[in-house]
């Protein structure tokens, strides 16, 4: 007959294990043998644990033993497993992790678990490898040798840092009408037609289309986001030229913010997002009209994710132009009808990083100022 273990909890071991449970990153079995403790520290019976942790009596029973016999860690922890043991050593675990970290063979493009197998036999004493003990060691190194992913190293200098503060410490002012901040950005769009009509879903099938379609040009979308209020526009047009740029910049003056003293315009660094491009467009009595009503704020090189309009134009792309439109009327129109129901539903950019943040997240990449002689 097994022996009845009775557990009784300490409430330091109570505060531990209901910590464990409310939060942090832990593995689902040392989570369940937690609840195990505390269900049974309560008084109830190991059936009803076993019902309500979703385990079986046995691992409820080995549980509380382990707690009686030895302590809340022993309880918690893993037992050793019987097994093999592992095939690759310490040194040859290492050797692989470099290995895959290495270039590939010549003719390949990248490693694959296959390549990484033989290349290990030939460096090492084993005779043979599988695969799966290849997978599972760079899987405890949290290495994918076969894939990678595209992303931009941006030079964090001081003119990257300025810029980037400057931006952040404009969205953290609080909101003043006579002078707002707009986020500006320009996406180019391609007009997408269908060769053959799609097949409608119907009850039990999906909607069916063909793989093969027709391309009718593109345009761009010049797009406009306020920072404080929930509103943004979608201008369509045929180019992307500096005189459309310079069209948009005296929309936003007359049109959009009439009222406002100074409109604060937050945007990229592309060669027609210039002062400039004011003066090709309009006499200088007229450019010079509308750039006393602006006032320009550049996002650092490689780091547009400042910019607050690139969540909105990836929403726009995820909600409304995900999919084949080859009409840049029926473009217009429908983008026009998302920027209504969205004007309307107050959506808006929840904004959460900081010149705080920055500094606490980016500290050791700031440059280090010279030391005063």
């Amino acid at each position: 007959m097994n022996v009845r273990y009775r557990v009784e909890l300490s409430q330091a071991e109570r505060d531990e294990l209901t910590a464990m449970l409310s939060g942090g990153k832990h593995a689902a079995r040392k989570l369940k043998r937690a609840q195990i403790l505390l269900a049974a520290d309560a008084g109830s019976g190991d059936e009803e644990i076993a019902r309500a942790v979703w385990v079986g009596g046995s691992t409820v029973y080995r549980t509380k033993r382990r707690f009686v016999e030895g302590n809340l860690e022993q309880a918690l922890s893993e037992e050793p497993r019987p097994g093999a043991e592992r095939k690759l050593t310490g040194k040859e675990e290492a050797l692989l992790v470099a290995t895959a970290c290495a270039k590939p063979p010549a003719g390949r493009a990248r490693w694959t678990l296959e390549l990484l197998a033989g290349e290990m036999v030939k460096l090492t004493d084993h005779e043979s490898l599988s695969h799966e003990t290849v997978r599972r060691r760079l899987a405890e190194n949290h290495l994918k040798p076969w894939r990678r992913e595209m992303w931009c190293v941006p030079r964090v200098d001081g003119e990257y840092v300025a810029r980037m503060e400057d931006v952040l410490d404009i969205y953290a002012e609080a909101p003043d009408p006579k002078r707002p901040v707009v986020c500006f950005d320009e996406s180019p769009i391609q007009l997408i037609g269908e060769v053959r009509q799609p097949i409608p879903a119907e009850l039990g099938q999906l909607e069916r289309y063909d793989c093969e379609y027709h391309r009718n040009g593109t345009v761009n979308l010049f797009v406009f986001l306020d920072t404080n209020r929930p509103w943004r526009k979608v201008k369509v047009t045929a180019r992307r030229t500096a005189k459309d740029y310079a069209q948009c910049m005296r929309e936003l003056v007359d049109v959009h913010y009439p009222d406002a003293d100074t409109i604060r315009v937050v945007q990229d660094n592309l060669s027609s997002h210039t002062a400039g491009a004011l003066y090709q467009a309009f006499p200088p009595a007229e450019a010079r009209r509308i750039l006393r009503r602006l006032e320009f704020h550049y996002t650092p090189k490689h780091a547009s994710w400042l910019n607050m309009v690139e969540i909105e134009i990836g929403v726009l792309r995820g909600q409304c132009l995900d999919r084949r439109i080859d009409d840049p009327n029926k473009l217009k129109r429908e983008i026009a009808a998302w920027e209504r129901q969205r004007n309307a539903a107050r959506a808006r950019i929840n904004w959460m990083f900081t010149t705080d943040k920055a500094r606490a997240k980016m500290g050791r990449a700031y440059p280090c100022p010279a030391k005063e002689s």
